[in-house]
């Protein structure tokens, strides 16, 4: 259809009224963004259409939603990695721990040993001497 053949009015009207219908999408957006948010959910594209109540296609297509949807999706990527690597760090240091514990234990078991062989030479030396 020919721009010519629509007159002006009804195609301000249709875009006002796509601006009014998107608008309460958009919100719906950035809410169910912050909810997945205070989950501590996974954020993607799925589960956001599906809690906004919007469909796949609009947070594809919709330029504000599109870039709300990535940015969060980003954060959550950041902060999971962040998560890992401290988890990570955790397990070493309670790895390391671990291994010093069972160095300091090695030690103290050797040196029992020697004290006890010690003391096995000198009751067999007072034995040979009786």
């Amino acid at each position: 259809m020919n721009t010519a053949t629509v007159p002006e009015p009804r195609t301000a009207a249709a875009l006002a009224a796509r601006r009014r219908k998107t608008e309460p999408a958009l919100e719906r957006v950035h809410q169910a963004i912050a909810r997945l948010r205070r989950e501590k959910a996974q954020v993607s594209v799925a589960d956001v259409a599906r809690r906004a109540d919007v469909s796949r296609t609009f947070l594809y297509d919709n330029v504000e939603a599109r870039a709300a949807v990535a940015a969060a999706m980003a954060q959550a990527g950041e902060h999971q990695s962040r998560t890992l690597a401290e988890q990570d760090d955790e397990r070493e240091a309670t790895w390391r721990e671990r291994a010093l514990n069972a160095e300091d234990a090695l030690k103290a078991a050797h040196a029992e040993i020697l004290a006890q062989r010690t003391q096995i030479g000198e009751l067999l030396g007072q034995l040979h001497d009786l």
